[in-house]
């Protein structure tokens, strides 16, 4: 696989929960970074996106090597609508 998903999180963040959830259903796989625990690669994503929200994707594209960041406010509203994007650019 030349994509992969990872998926941004805070402990005890509800909407992370939920996003989890709706990964799992969709069959979509990803890797989970928990923001405090990867504080370096987090504050990286903060500031290339000026968003410190949560759940946050990277789509980190290994045969291209570039990088998405979807986020939300800015890129989406509603969970589904994150799902929405994400199977757009896997």
């Amino acid at each position: 696989m030349s994509k992969e998903l990872i998926l941004y999180t805070m402990y005890g963040c509800p909407h992370c929960t939920d996003m989890k959830e709706l990964l799992v259903q969709e069959g979509i796989q990803y890797t989970e970074r928990d923001c405090d625990e990867y504080e370096m690669q987090y504050n990286i994503l903060v500031d290339k996106t000026k968003n410190e929200f949560v759940p946050a994707f990277e789509i980190k594209d290994n045969e291209n090597y570039t990088k998405r960041f979807i986020v939300p406010d800015r890129d989406f509203e509603e969970l589904t609508e994150a799902v929405e994007k994400i199977k757009k650019y896997l």
